[in-house]
């Protein structure tokens, strides 16, 4: 690990430091609330764990603007991707889960200060959270869990992934900016796990189950359950605490 060094993000975006147990996310939200220009990284990596979260001004309603996670998502796989030995799978699901070699490693998360999906956002925050490392000695327990040391990428610094994440999450943003949504669904498609599998998920406290069988323009998903199919917008992932 790059131990004491600054991470050097692409224009637009500048870094805040936390430490200790301080939540990146949490942190990343109350900048935002006062007012905090666009591109913000919050970060905090330690031995076990990578964590980090982004601040965007999306200008465009929400339902449009979700797609913001979707290029965080892209961004990271594209990132972990080019670091990682070739060997190394890393796929996306729909509720923003990073998956490893066909296991669960991390996780995106969403808010926003509006969940009206006609309102443009103020704001919206990602965040990221991947273990580096096993939490206990028996992973063989928890073999639908894994960390980014067990699949072969002890030698990837986190902090040099954490920047990387950054360039190629703004390689998607000035594409979805200037080419709309269409080469994000091109690119997600490929790394998008369960499409066309049986799914159960609880969103707001309510368990939505039936086929994936895909995604609208704006990336909902759009779930067959018998002859019906039902359109859950993404926006439905968001974390409650935003915004009204």
């Amino acid at each position: 690990m790059n131990e004491g060094r600054e991470p050097v993000f692409p224009p637009l975006f500048h870094g805040m430091a936390v430490a200790g147990q301080a939540d990146p996310f949490a942190k990343a939200c109350t900048q935002a609330l006062l007012g905090c220009d666009s591109g913000l990284v919050v970060h905090n990596i330690s031995a076990d764990r990578m964590r980090a979260a982004m601040v965007f001004a999306p200008e465009v309603p929400l339902d449009h603007a979700m797609a913001v996670l979707i290029a965080c998502g892209l961004g990271f796989q594209n990132a972990l991707g080019a670091l990682a030995p070739p060997e190394v799978a890393v796929h996306l699901t729909w509720q923003g889960g990073i998956m490893v070699n066909g296991a669960n490693c991390g996780q995106l998360r969403v808010t926003a200060d509006t969940v009206d999906p006609d309102r443009v956002p103020q704001w919206i925050v990602v965040g990221l959270e991947l273990p580096l490392m096993p939490e206990n000695d028996t992973p063989g327990d928890t073999p639908d869990l894994t960390c980014l040391y067990n699949e072969g990428c002890v030698e990837v610094d986190p902090l040099t992934l954490l920047e990387a994440w950054a360039r190629h999450t703004l390689v998607w943003i000035n594409t979805l900016s200037e080419d709309g949504n269409a080469p994000l669904h091109a690119e997600w498609q490929g790394l998008a796990q369960h499409v066309g599998e049986e799914v159960s998920m609880d969103l707001g406290g309510t368990v939505h189950s039936g086929t994936f069988v895909g995604t609208d323009e704006d990336f909902g998903m759009l779930l067959r359950d018998g002859a019906d199919t039902r359109l859950l917008p993404l926006r439905m992932v968001l974390e409650s605490g935003g915004g009204q």
